[in-house]
């Protein structure tokens, strides 16, 4: 594919790769990367720090395995988000002229979670950045930085991508058809949640689980906490592919005699919480898929997800059907601001019993 180095491994965004291509020779001293998560803008981060930094193919390659001395790598610390300290460490190593380098570059993961001490801190540095400095925040939305900082930075939006080429991608790297086309139906546009549910045997049933919440309903409001309590469940098995790299690499620590690093350990768990999240909101997604087929149905329009019975979408009027849609799709966003996932959906299911 067109684009960055490492651009092969990218799975769409072919614009914005060739955009950004285009201004390694003279970039921007700060960027900031938005979109949903999953959709890859992290890794896409990666390789433009990679062509900023990069003198050769090694040297980039370098980049790639988090492992060039001018390309500092920094993410959340634990549960308690990107702080000052953090802030401080980048803004104290970008006085200093990189050691191999033309310039240093700063990749600042997930920034959403940042202080108003550390966002502060860093504002300074964002105005008034050292020659030969890049720095490239990622978030999921500019609205989640103070506007001081958001707008001292370019800002690169990335949007979903299409499902028939997130399919398209994962045939190319060995899945069926069939299983392609229904992983990215699932993904939503989102290819780093499609490469890991690609290896999960759960994910067909996964969908199903989130198609068959409108016909079971709650008839009383106790119910409505049991069954998100069950939709919750739905999506562990599909975080044990993650488990399984987190502990296949701390055994191998424990097999050198040592103890796998915190920030480590901290990084898997921060990838779990993120994957259970973008879960939540897939399944959010097709369950919203439902109800839009449901009042397309009644005028004799197309349908999403042709394997649900017409029969059973048209139980439920054309203006009820996308009242629920809309309630569904409000729930997605109180997900991804943080509320809690058991109170949302048990507040959606009681909603949705009651017809809208």
């Amino acid at each position: 594919m067109a684009g960055l180095h490492g651009g092969a491994g990218i799975i769409g965004h072919r614009a914005t790769l060739d955009a950004l291509r285009a201004e390694v020779a003279s970039p921007a001293h700060s960027y900031l990367f938005t979109g949903p998560a999953g959709v890859g803008k992290a890794t896409v981060a990666l390789s433009f720090a990679a062509e900023l930094a990069g003198r050769s193919e090694a040297d980039r390659d370098r980049v790639m395995r988090k492992s060039h001395p001018d390309v500092v790598v920094m993410g959340p610390e634990g549960r308690a988000g990107f702080g000052v300290g953090q802030s401080r460490v980048a803004i104290t190593a970008a006085s200093l002229r990189p050691v191999e380098a033309d310039r240093k570059v700063f990749l600042l993961d997930e920034v959403s979670t940042m202080t108003e001490a550390a966002a502060n801190a860093l504002l300074k540095t964002l105005e008034e950045p050292p020659p030969g400095t890049v720095f490239v925040l990622v978030a999921e939305s500019a609205d989640d930085l103070p506007p001081t900082v958001a707008s001292r930075c370019r800002l690169v939006r990335f949007g979903r991508v299409p499902e028939a080429e997130l399919a398209a991608a994962l045939v190319d790297r060995g899945a069926e058809a069939e299983r392609a086309s229904m992983v990215a139906r699932i993904a939503g546009g989102r290819p780093g949640l499609a490469l890991d549910l690609v290896k999960s045997r759960e994910a067909a049933a996964f969908r199903r689980s989130w198609l068959a919440v409108p016909g079971r309903l709650p008839s009383e409001p106790g119910h409505g906490f049991r069954l998100a309590e069950e939709m919750l469940a739905a999506h562990e098995p599909l975080l044990e592919g993650i488990k399984a790299r987190r502990d296949e690499e701390e055994e191998s620590f424990k097999s050198r005699g040592d103890q796998m690093p915190k920030a480590l350990r901290d990084s898997y768990d921060r990838t779990l919480r993120r994957t259970g999240t973008s879960l939540l909101v897939a399944g959010l997604d097709m369950l919203a898929s439902w109800y839009l087929d449901a009042a397309s149905v009644q005028h004799g329009g197309p349908v999403r997800n042709p394997d649900v019975p017409r029969t059973e979408l048209a139980k439920v009027p054309a203006r009820p059907a996308a009242r629920s849609a809309e309630l569904v799709i409000d729930a997605g966003v109180q997900l991804r601001q943080n509320q809690r996932p058991r109170l949302v959906l048990t507040w959606l299911f009681n909603r949705l019993a009651d017809g809208v």
